[in-house]
């Protein structure tokens, strides 16, 4: 492209982006009590300056040339007025450290093909009621350069602007890019410790809150969200995440959980197992006959729902007297029971109907109040078949190499996004990475 054709098209770029000054000039000024005061301020000089008629005072000879003076002032008054007046809506529609901004993100080299760097049109705090958020939403004009790009130099773009970028969205149709930060020195902290008083006001409809990202409280609601696949490395916090999921389904009504730990049970012990509503699994033989009363309440459910009207157990809870159960079944590591590693035939065919019964439950449960929580550190696709994993639609992947992160969210990000010394530091299906609570369920269970 030659210089005449990139100047032709920075002109055409500055005209639209004056544009959009004015338009946002004009509705700052209405809305913002400061801008309002300068406008008015300045209408009441001129005013005033059109009374006085300095320009009379100060060419009062006879001469002609003291009156085409007074008539050139006159005549150019009201174009210099209004001139200011635009001037001034484009300074009120102006954001703080444009210029800055629009320089830095040319520095990394955020551009488009003729070298215009995106115009950063607005800068606002997010409307938001969540009282853990900070975020400023800086909206820019894209300029051709597409969404795909700014997530690609999103960690240079944090840098040369020294924020945290929560979350990265078009709007206008693809025309702007919106950014959602927080300060640099605001990010995610290394541990947050969990407190009862986080349960929300409407905790018996299922919602469970798992932690805190950039952007708020992050929670999942098990009417919307039936089953969570999680997975992350030793040490990643995984284990305190799924307690923290299973021990608020305790702490609510009408929640049945069964945990299986082939471990030998020594990650749920005391309180676990002392509480009614939770029971252990330690065996094979055991979880084969679970899964199948598991399956046979499902057959039941279809029915009752059918006879009742209702399409799922949240509607079905809403209009009858008794309440239907929820059941949630969690499995700390799921290679410990799905693994068919130097087993015999008679033992893979075990697991061929575990495999089996998860993955009805996966398929149907969600309606009828049947869920799953998987967990796995382990970095095998054979472990977890396809049919299991593209059933369960909530993701959550916490430290984990490309292979693990790539099983559990089918992509890398984890391995990209998560410090690897980072604990209880997770990212969803969903692109937010979020610190999830910390607690000691030997000491705050129930």
């Amino acid at each position: 492209m030659d210089n005449r054709k990139r100047n032709l098209l920075e002109q055409e770029t500055q005209r639209k982006y004056m544009l959009l000054l004015f338009q946002t000039g004009l509705k700052e000024i209405w809305t913002d009590q400061y801008r309002l005061k300068v406008l008015v301020l300045y209408l009441l000089t001129a005013l005033l300056f059109s009374i006085i008629r300095p320009w009379d005072l100060a060419y009062s000879g006879p001469d002609i040339f003291d009156a085409a003076s007074r008539i050139a002032f006159s005549l150019c008054f009201p174009i210099l007025v209004f001139g200011g007046l635009a001037v001034l809506i484009m300074w009120a529609g102006t954001p703080s450290r444009a210029k800055s901004i629009q320089n830095n993100l040319q520095r990394i080299g955020l551009v488009n093909h003729a070298g215009e760097v995106p115009l950063l049109v607005t800068v606002r705090q997010d409307e938001t009621d969540d009282a853990h958020s900070k975020i400023t939403v800086l909206e820019f004009l894209a300029c051709g350069v597409p969404k795909s790009v700014w997530e690609q130099k999103s960690a240079d773009i944090e840098t040369a602007l020294n924020v945290h970028i929560a979350d990265i969205q078009e709007s206008d149709g693809k025309r702007r890019i919106r950014l959602f930060t927080v300060p640099a020195k605001s990010g995610l902290p290394k541990m947050l410790r969990w407190k009862d008083e986080y349960l929300q006001s409407d905790f018996p409809s299922c919602r469970l809150v798992l932690g805190e990202s950039l952007l708020g409280t992050v929670s999942l609601d098990l009417n919307l969200i039936p089953h969570v696949l999680l997975g992350g490395g030793t040490g990643s916090g995984k284990s305190v995440l799924l307690k923290l999921m299973l021990m608020q389904c305790l702490k609510q009504p009408n929640i049945n959980v069964t945990i299986a730990d082939f471990k030998g049970g020594v990650d749920f012990g005391g309180s676990w197992r002392k509480h009614p509503n939770c029971k252990l699994i330690l065996d094979r033989d055991t979880l084969i006959a679970y899964l199948d009363s598991v399956a046979e309440k499902l057959e039941q459910r279809k029915d009752l729902l059918g006879k009742a009207e209702c399409t799922n157990i949240y509607e079905y809870n809403s209009h009858e007297s008794i309440p239907m159960d929820r059941i949630v079944f969690a499995v700390d590591e799921v290679a410990e029971i799905l693994d068919k590693t130097g087993l015999t035939k008679a033992e893979k065919e075990q697991v061929a109907r575990i495999e089996n019964r998860l993955s009805t439950i996966a398929r149907q449960g969600r309606a009828f109040g049947i869920h799953l929580f998987l967990s796995t550190q382990r970095p095998d696709a054979n472990i977890l078949s396809g049919q299991i994993r593209n059933n369960i639609g909530y993701r959550i992947c916490g430290r984990a190499d490309n292979v693990l992160s790539m099983i559990i969210l089918d992509n890398t990000d984890a391995s990209n996004r998560i410090p690897h010394d980072a604990q209880g530091r997770f990212l969803t299906g969903d692109g937010t990475v979020f610190q999830a609570y910390w607690f000691d369920d030997a000491k705050e269970m129930f």
